[in-house]
């Protein structure tokens, strides 16, 4: 078997658990669209007309970074934690499949779930609240594709953290804290003092939101495009750095 066969192979049998796991599938469908939902009279009282904003461009671009804490980062590291407890991972090792591709395959349910949930916000989203399509879809793009690999490295990451699949629930709650609280998802940065928006910019997932909410603003200036970039490509880079440093493969004894 091929490498792409390989992954589909695992990614097929993590989908096939993802739907036997309610609770999972709860979080990852629904409690996205249901905080944008209870975020929206917040929103409506922010001062964002001074900034360039409106309720339609923070609520969107936030619901896509609700997708990736949700749906992608605390699903997939309960996921990691679960097989690595159940001896699945190490059992993997011994056969054909490499480490890269071994959290690969046990990453693409989620991955394909949330690009298809963000896809579907994007066009259903932009219907209802009446946004259109995005501006700059390349901007949008970049910060998906950087967002994604952000939190799927983190969740590798975070899976050292717990010591059992109930206990994962508890380990993704400092990233997702300060993500929904810094990252521009509840608040959009551009509405805050510059001070603390210029530290705030430095955290994981706000690279990849100010790309997200480019893809319909617009974004700044091309020097503000890139510094962006290069940040999120930072924290993607020390993403994966932790997972082939700290990752465990087998239960702590």
């Amino acid at each position: 078997m091929g490498t792409a066969a390989r992954l589909l192979s695992l990614g097929r049998a993590e989908l096939t658990l993802l739907g036997r796991n309610k609770s999972a599938l709860f979080t990852s469908l629904v409690i996205p669209v249901a905080m944008a939902l209870a975020m929206k009279q917040a929103v409506e009282g922010m001062p964002l007309a001074r900034a360039g904003l409106s309720v339609e461009t923070v609520l969107l671009p936030a619901t896509l970074g609700y997708v990736l804490v949700f749906a992608v980062y605390s699903g997939l590291t309960g996921a990691y934690v679960a097989r690595r407890e159940e001896l699945v991972l190490k059992r993997l090792r011994t056969g054909e499949l490499r480490d890269l591709e071994i959290l690969a395959g046990t990453a693409l349910p989620a991955v394909f779930l949330g690009l298809a949930q963000c896809v579907l916000l994007v066009v259903l989203g932009g219907l209802v609240l009446d946004t259109g399509l995005p501006t700059a879809p390349h901007l949008l793009i970049a910060g998906l594709v950087l967002g994604m690999v952000t939190v799927v490295g983190c969740a590798a990451a975070s899976s050292r953290l717990a010591g059992s699949a109930e206990a994962a629930q508890l380990a993704v709650l400092p990233f997702m804290a300060v993500s929904l609280a810094g990252s521009g998802m509840v608040v959009p940065l551009d509405v805050l003092p510059d001070r603390v928006a210029g530290v705030l910019e430095l955290l994981p997932l706000s690279p990849a939101m100010a790309l997200i909410r480019a893809g319909w603003t617009g974004g700044g200036t091309a020097h503000d495009t890139l510094g962006q970039l290069l940040t999120g490509l930072a924290w993607s880079g020390l993403a994966l750095f932790a997972v082939q440093r700290w990752f465990r493969w087998e239960p702590r004894r």
